[in-house]
């Protein structure tokens, strides 16, 4: 095997392990500065939002994350 061939099969094989180990965004419940709404979202919504509860594992913000 060239040592290129070596190079980029270390490479795609870093790559694969690091896919195995990533793991889904949490959700948070958001609450709007402006109204009161309360909206379940991965990433915060913008500077009229601030954040109420979580992390949860779903979408719809019911299945609570356990930290480890």
């Amino acid at each position: 095997m060239t040592t290129f061939r070596k190079s980029a099969v270390a490479v795609l094989l870093a790559c694969a392990s690091a896919a195995l180990l990533a793991a889904p965004a949490p959700w948070f419940t958001w609450r709007s500065k402006n109204d009161g709404k309360q909206v379940c979202h991965q990433t915060p919504l913008g500077p009229g939002w601030e954040k109420v509860n979580g992390p949860y594992r779903d979408s719809h913000c019911m299945k609570l994350l356990i930290a480890k």
